[in-house]
């Protein structure tokens, strides 16, 4: 197969496992992300793939050739890898057309120099020095010098964890952009999930030193594995339920399942997108009546918190999503429930 193909990779840090059996797969010009907190081994993973670190065991293909099964490994320097990592790491003595050509052959560099200046919007900035220009420019340097040798795959530890919020917002779209322009194959390693959401093709969810879950964006938030990956993804609401088949009896009366399953799960899943809250009892499926005990107004939406009074069925707090009326504290409000719930495997796994 074309692209990357990782099976049963495992990887230690002195006598510390650190990648405890990743399985992971990204197709030829896909954009992927690994997505974990902090410690869960995203970053072991991303040497070991680039050639700084040794698997023990496991599987790391690249195309047909492989690059590391814990016996032998192919040098870093003939894996035709591009790293891009969080500071850039320019030369500061160099030009920005000097970064981007360095160690490209002489008779090539002008040329691919001038394409990938142009790649990444900084034409007429290649005389310019490092410490000339701005954050998010010095990380498109960085990124273009990574892609001019061509790699079949490239790799970016966290490249935007050091710009403000609005210039990582901004970077990372224009990131992704310029790597689907260039047909590039690439991995993010990131802790952020709306960073993850907006980049990639595929999430690869990382949970001590494991790929848990790995699916396309929306499916992945819409349908995690458990619940532990629910909560990872964003805020949920667990609810108890008595499944059967299709369908899952609850406090709020019958939901459909986003999936037909076994019955030995006895949770679902609901967004906060999912509750929907009106003053007066609504006419759909089963609601529920709550108490506003906190809302928080984030210029997009408010974030209100609902108590669930006397509801022995569900949990303490629900939390729902709104864009009109922010209801006041203290209000009482109907819950009704729309679209399907997503059983859950395991309650108690979740990410430290």
């Amino acid at each position: 197969m074309s692209g990357l193909s990782i099976t049963a990779l495992h990887a230690e840090h002195g006598r510390s496992e650190v990648l405890a059996g990743i399985e992971l797969s990204v197709e030829d010009g896909a954009l992927a992300c690994v997505l974990g907190p902090s410690g869960c081994g995203k970053s072991t993973l991303l040497r070991v793939i680039a050639g700084f670190h040794s698997a023990t065991r496991g599987r790391v293909a690249l195309g047909e050739r492989v690059l590391d099964d814990g016996r032998r490994r192919l040098p870093a320097e003939r894996r035709r890898i591009g790293y891009v990592p969080q500071d850039g790491a320019l030369f500061p003595h160099l030009t920005v057309a000097g970064n981007i050509g360095f160690g490209l052959p002489r008779g090539e560099r002008r040329e691919r120099v001038a394409e990938l200046l142009d790649l990444i919007g900084l034409t007429g900035l290649g005389d310019r020095h490092p410490h000339q220009l701005s954050g998010g420019q010095q990380q498109r340097v960085a990124l273009a010098r990574a892609l001019a040798p061509a790699p079949e795959l490239l790799l970016l530890d966290e490249p935007f964890a050091a710009l403000d919020a609005a210039l990582r917002t901004e970077l990372r779209t224009e990131v992704a952009a310029t790597l689907r322009r260039a047909g590039a194959t690439a991995i993010l390693v990131t802790h952020d999930q709306e960073e993850a959401f907006s980049f990639a093709d595929t999430i690869a969810v990382m949970r001590a030193g494991r790929i848990v879950q790995q699916a396309p964006p929306q499916e992945l938030y819409r349908e995690p594995a458990d619940a532990g990956v629910a909560r990872f993804l964003g805020e949920a609401n667990l609810l108890p339920a008595r499944l059967d088949g299709v369908k899952a009896d609850t406090a709020f009366g019958t939901l459909p399942l986003t999936a037909a399953t076994s019955s030995d799960r006895d949770l679902v899943m609901l967004r906060p997108r999912q509750l929907r809250l009106s003053t007066a009892p609504a006419t759909g499926i089963g609601t529920v009546r709550a108490r506003v005990v906190r809302r928080l107004f984030r210029g997009h939406d408010w974030r209100i918190e609902l108590a669930t009074e006397g509801h022995h069925d569900l949990p303490e707090r629900l939390i729902a999503y709104t864009d009109g009326a922010s209801f006041e504290t203290g209000a009482h409000v109907y819950v009704e429930i729309h679209g399907p719930a997503h059983p859950l495997g395991d309650a108690d796994r979740g990410f430290s």
